[in-house]
């Protein structure tokens, strides 16, 4: 089984003496690729950092991250940004569209700095969206907004998908529909998912699930078979 990513001691402090905030205390964690893994946890738990510091957003404390055979903290700054631009997309709870670009516009800003994207028209059909890919971010529902980012994050054809709380503004049926997504994206291009959520049905759909608590891996667990977005008690 090839690993995405492979975490030994990271730790991350913000601050310090008194004030100083562990975020992170030695995270020991193995990645498989091509998996849907769904980290859990209270806030302040630790995974939204984990999270950045896997993306390339952020830099540990001490530790080390590998991307496949990439230490990330070895990594410049300059670095980091051709790692985010070559290999990882990001989808959060709060969409980040351009208001004054259409659906398909806001996908084009990424195409036209990836190396190898596919069409806007294609990611949005990825969606089922190519038919709205003329609408502004104001005529699209929550849940469409949040597909057009998902989009947006898989035209450049990442090879890690980070999901950062992404059903967390939108009702159970808008949110399964945007986890559909997600499972297709999985299936469909291979894509590894590290989804963070406070939503512990979500875990359900998951191939492995990480547990985390006072930025410790807690426990991880592999579930045999993964429900559906449907079968999910929200």
């Amino acid at each position: 089984m090839q690993t995405a990513f492979v975490t030994r001691g990271l730790t991350k402090v913000y601050g310090e003496g008194h004030a100083a905030v562990h975020a992170l205390r030695g995270v020991d964690i193995d990645v498989p690729q091509g998996e849907i893994i769904v980290m859990l946890g209270a806030s302040g738990s630790g995974k939204s950092t984990l999270l950045n510091i896997l993306g390339g957003l952020d830099r540990a404390t001490e530790g080390q991250a590998f991307f496949q055979d990439t230490n990330l903290s070895e990594l410049s700054d300059r670095e980091l940004t051709i790692y985010r631009r070559r290999h990882v997309g990001f989808v959060f709870q709060f969409y980040n569209l351009m208001p004054s670009l259409t659906a398909g516009e806001n996908v084009e800003l990424v195409t036209e700095i990836a190396e190898n994207p596919m069409p806007a028209a294609e990611a949005l059909d990825l969606v089922g969206l190519d038919h709205r890919r003329d609408h502004f971010p104001s005529q699209l529902s929550g849940g469409e907004q949040q597909r057009v980012a998902i989009a947006r994050a898989v035209a450049k054809q990442p090879e890690v998908l980070f999901c950062d709380e992404p059903t967390g503004a939108l009702d159970s049926a808008t949110g399964r529909a945007v986890l559909n997504v997600l499972r297709d994206v999985n299936v469909r291009l291979g894509t590894t998912v590290l989804m963070v959520t406070h939503a512990a049905s979500i875990a359900d759909m998951a191939h492995r699930v990480v547990r985390m608590q006072d930025g410790r891996i807690g426990e991880v667990n592999v579930n045999e078979t993964q429900k559906t977005p449907e079968e999910i008690e929200w």
